[in-house]
């Protein structure tokens, strides 16, 4: 039986999001099942007299808001300041709902969780334009996790979270990780993608992502996954697509400036935890036992990074590099026109570049270089 503690870790969007409360607008908040975002709206949104919260997966909630009558809405609600609706992506108007709430029902504050961005975003973003704040809810992140009990003891953990990444539950209940993320990926992942997506053959979606699990780091093609899976290529990019609007993969993109033998269509596919990804292959070896512990590094590196950039609230493109002969950075940020280039080492003391190659830096006069390992990893995530 799996027992789940409680320990209170304290969300980067938490401050964010009340910055944003009783300003006009509603707040709209995306993420994968199980990364917290009830819990984080239960702590600043309590229900109580002055709080309504209604759940998309319950039959009375749509029965409730399935009027279309700005006046019904207002006789049932006057009365809060608020009104939360989790499970959103579970009604079939949702954007005509929070459209109504929003024009009609402006005194109340209206905030929406749903855990699947390619069907709740999609009706939401043209009724809402211009009246909604989003914001996107990941795992627990590095940072969050070194202000909850400090960087000397998140570095101490450092190859456990490489393992088992950061899921709220894993990481509130160490020693419990592989039955927690085999109960994550086997009832939760694929859930909201069967349901919203037409997606009818699971088997096939299974095998792309253990596909994609095992070419963590690498260059992927779409060709290549459609021979092997047997299936068309449309396919395999519509199922990419899916699963990158449900945060379980995210895709970067080469750099291409159209310099000679720069990679012109490369991508690289991410999880956005770690611990998804070694579940899928059902591997949780430790690290000295692994042959792929670089590739969990650079999986570690990217995505915390993007995690850290979208709660920071920075806005820069990412990317990896490389040429038709096999020369390759990592992972290279552009920012306010400025290149910043990675590479990625889990061991100190390993071999390797200690500068930009030739021809990036010939190409790229500009750029800065930095090579992140465990001994200098917080400088590149908080």
């Amino acid at each position: 039986m799996v027992i789940i503690s409680v320990i209170v870790i304290q969300r980067k969007l938490e401050e964010q999001i009340l910055s944003k409360l009783n300003l006009g607008k509603a707040v709209v908040l995306f993420g994968a099942r199980q990364t917290g975002k009830t819990t984080l709206l239960k702590k600043i949104l309590p229900e109580d007299d002055q709080t309504l919260w209604l759940y998309g997966d319950n039959s009375e909630t749509h029965q409730m808001l399935s009027s279309t009558e700005g006046k019904r809405f207002k006789s049932l609600f006057f009365r809060y300041k608020t009104i939360v609706i989790d499970e959103a992506q579970n009604l079939n108007d949702i954007g005509r709902i929070l459209k109504i709430f929003v024009d009609q029902l402006p005194e109340i504050q209206l905030v929406a969780a749903g855990s699947s961005s390619f069907d709740l975003a999609n009706k939401t973003s043209e009724p809402l334009t211009g009246r909604k704040w989003e914001f996107k809810i990941f795992p627990v992140s590095f940072s969050e996790m070194v202000d909850h009990h400090g960087l000397y003891e998140e570095l101490g953990n450092l190859n456990q979270r490489l393992l088992f990444g950061y899921y709220p539950e894993v990481v509130q209940n160490p020693g419990q990780e592989k039955e927690l993320l085999k109960l994550i990926s086997d009832s939760y992942l694929y859930k909201d993608l069967l349901i919203w997506s037409n997606i009818r053959h699971s088997d096939i979606l299974v095998k792309l992502l253990r596909a994609l699990a095992l070419q963590l780091g690498s260059e992927v093609s779409y060709h290549e996954l459609s021979r092997t899976l047997q299936i068309d290529r449309g396919t395999v990019e519509r199922y990419i697509d899916v699963l990158e609007k449900s945060f379980v993969v995210f895709r970067l993109s080469s750099l291409n400036r159209n310099y000679r033998k720069e990679l012109k269509k490369g991508k690289k596919i991410y999880f956005f935890d770690n611990g998804i990804r070694n579940a899928i292959i059902a591997n949780f070896a430790p690290l000295d036992l692994r042959t792929d512990k670089g590739a969990l590094w650079e999986n570690f590196l990217v995505s915390e990074r993007i995690k850290k950039l979208n709660y920071d609230g920075i806005w820069s493109n990412s990317y990896f590099w490389r040429t038709t002969t096999q020369v390759e950075i990592d992972y290279v940020e552009e920012r306010d026109g400025k290149l910043m280039a990675y590479e990625f080492k889990w061991n100190p003391a390993s071999k390797g570049r200690k500068s930009l190659p030739p021809s990036f830096a010939e190409n790229y006069p500009e750029s800065s270089f930095e090579i992140i390992t465990s001994e200098n990893v917080e400088e590149f995530l908080l």
